[in-house]
């Protein structure tokens, strides 16, 4: 039995005509597939300002024909009661209700109705098979978070069971835990790996201490997919390493869908048949592919709630080599809210700290991970875990090199801690500005 889609048709999520949905879609050809997409644009407009009074107070000044005067959402409008959201004759109990993780620090509830949820499966379902990865038949390892309240902690383990995986805990990264997942590996036919990348990571550094590659001991492995945290491409060529398979970028939200998707030929791949994906510099305008911006997305099939030229809080660009029909994504840089401000007036993506940083004090193998805290304009704080302290050499090599790449006069205090917090969802925040 197909164990999966039969879980979402239960639910309520026709899969199998999601499915051949996608595959028409799929078939349009080129100018088809510009019309497909000017008719969805026009569509989700037109729908949510008949049938959401949210939508409509929203978008009082809306020219249908005119895609430049829709207003551009944020997380923050969406931050009130989600009754007040929901488009006519949706309610909690039709809809498929869930909350964004928080990691950009505005988290709130969504509801999407339930056949955009099952062409979010489709679309889901669609790329992984491009590596060969079958959700009713492929056995996953998954790192990810999970609730540790008793109702929600079981929930997700019958989801699990349903789902075919088998799921390792991101809150322990203990080398006594990844010794018990590599007996796992060692008795399971997992066929793929998913999760957050920075958990990932660090089996594949315990792996590297053990000189072990995984395919040795789990042959049926074929894929690593990583989502929700940026990579870096020397955690990648780790991992792949350390593996023995390819390892593959995933992007999404949980209030959309699948966004971006790394393809057979290393393209970050934008998902254009349920999404529309702008640039946007900050005064709205869209940018020329290859110019760097805020990332703003349209859901087309999300009929319960609007999600319409929406700022996900994400900065990236699109590749020159983009066309309607195939976006690729050049590269997404953080979130906007990951900005650091120098005493100078200057800012700096928070990730670029972070980067300079991870190039010196990772390069022994003795510091696992860290993060990066903002205190004050000129005050920068380096928590990590490590199996000794860091030398006074490095930690002065490491301020000199945060000065270099940014400006002088820049402070690093450092913290060993035994663990680094993670969110409840088991996500890694790389870098905090508490200004």
């Amino acid at each position: 039995m197909r164990l999966f889609d039969f879980s979402l048709k239960t639910n309520g999520f026709d899969i199998d005509k999601a499915k051949i949905t996608l595959s028409e879609i799929h078939a349009l050809n080129d100018s088809e597939f510009v019309a497909y997409i000017l008719n969805q644009k026009k569509e989700i407009i037109s729908y949510h300002l008949r049938h959401n009074s949210f939508y409509k107070t929203f978008g009082k000044s809306i020219d249908v024909e005119d895609w430049n005067s829709i207003p551009i959402m944020t997380k923050r409008h969406l931050q009130q009661p989600i009754e007040q959201r929901l488009s006519d004759n949706y309610n909690s109990r039709n809809v498929y209700l869930n909350k964004t993780s928080g990691s950009s620090g505005d988290p709130f509830i969504f509801a999407k109705d339930k056949w955009c949820h099952a062409m979010t499966w489709a679309e889901i379902m669609n790329r992984f098979a491009w590596y060969d990865i079958d959700f009713n038949t492929s056995k996953q390892a998954r790192f990810y978070g999970i609730p540790l309240d008793k109702k929600g902690y079981y929930k997700e383990r019958l989801k699990d069971w349903f789902s075919n995986r088998f799921r390792f805990s991101v809150f322990d990264l203990s080398d006594s835990a990844f010794k018990k997942a590599l007996l796992k590996f060692k008795k399971t036919e997992f066929d793929f790996i998913n999760g957050y990348a920075s958990p990932i990571v660090q089996f594949a550094k315990y792996l590297k201490r053990k000189e072990i590659i995984l395919t040795t001991i789990c042959p049926s492995l074929k894929v690593c997919i990583v989502t929700s945290e940026m990579l870096f491409e020397d955690d990648r060529s780790l991992m792949e390493s350390q593996f023995g398979v390819p390892v593959v970028n995933e992007y999404g939200a949980s209030e959309l869908d699948l966004i971006a998707f790394q393809n057979t030929k290393n393209e970050w791949q934008v998902n254009s048949e349920t999404l529309y994906v702008e640039i946007l510099n900050e005064g709205g305008k869209v940018l020329p592919n290859g110019e760097e911006g805020r990332v703003v997305i349209t859901s087309f099939y999300n009929h319960a709630h609007p999600f319409i030229r929406y700022d996900i809080g994400d900065i990236g660009s699109l590749s020159k080599l983009s066309t309607i029909r195939k976006p690729i994504l050049k590269q997404l840089t953080g979130r906007t809210n990951d900005i650091a401000v120098l005493p100078s007036g200057k800012k700096a993506a928070g990730l670029t700290f972070y980067y300079v940083t991870k190039s010196v004090i990772e390069n022994d193998g003795n510091v696992s991970e860290f993060i990066i805290e903002q205190l004050a304009l000129d005050h920068f704080k380096i928590s990590f875990v490590s199996r000794t302290v860091i030398p006074a050499d490095k930690e002065e090599l490491i301020t000199k090199e945060m000065g270099r790449y940014l400006e002088p006069g820049i402070r690093v205090s450092f913290e060993r801690v035994d663990k680094l917090k993670r969110t409840k969802a088991g996500k890694l925040k790389q870098f905090v500005s508490n200004l």
